[in-house]
């Protein structure tokens, strides 16, 4: 009873293994092709200006926050405990906006991550039907991502790789 299972796997196995072993397949590295695309240089630079902005506006928070410390701690004699107190809850009010907008912002569904996908799914859709033409012309029935993470692929044969019929296909010459 116990071996039917493990023979019936087997064979389905073999079964499967042998359809694959007639299916031609390759891969690409969808990096490699970003890389050479033209737009994506220019798609990085934006999100880069961006970035470079969003950051500069966050740190001049953190500055603001810093400067509300010293100055408390300076006039810390000075003040009565209620002053003292309305003071430092102003100053973690600020905290709390800074971490809010860095949230806004940075987070895993932050405004950086959004314009990231809208400014590149153009580019990926792109790619993904150079990548559908090349696999139709060439036969392909399985392509496989070098790039994709976690990929589990150990050694890739120079001779399956249909990167350069992508950049091809899109009409961009690999200038090494």
């Amino acid at each position: 009873m116990n071996k039917s299972p493990k023979i019936v796997l087997l064979l389905l196995f073999m079964l499967i293994s042998g359809t694959l072993t007639a299916q031609k397949f390759g891969y690409i590295d969808s990096e490699f092709i970003l890389n050479k695309h033209p737009d994506y240089k220019v798609v990085q630079q934006e999100l880069q200006n961006l970035s470079d902005a969003w950051t500069k506006e966050a740190q001049s928070l953190d500055k603001e926050i810093k400067e509300m410390y010293v100055q408390l701690k300076a006039e810390e004699v000075l003040l009565t405990e209620e002053m003292y107190q309305t003071r430092l809850r102003e100053i973690k009010e600020k905290e709390k906006a800074s971490q809010v907008f860095n949230s806004r912002i940075f987070g895993i569904d932050g405004q950086y991550f959004q314009k990231q996908a809208e400014l590149l799914q153009p580019l990926q859709s792109k790619i993904y039907d150079a990548i559908e033409r090349v696999s139709r012309k060439n036969n392909l029935a399985l392509l496989f991502d070098k790039a994709s993470v976690p990929s589990g692929i150990i050694y890739t044969d120079p001779r399956h790789d249909y990167s350069e019929f992508v950049l091809d296909e899109l009409g961009i010459e690999d200038s090494n």
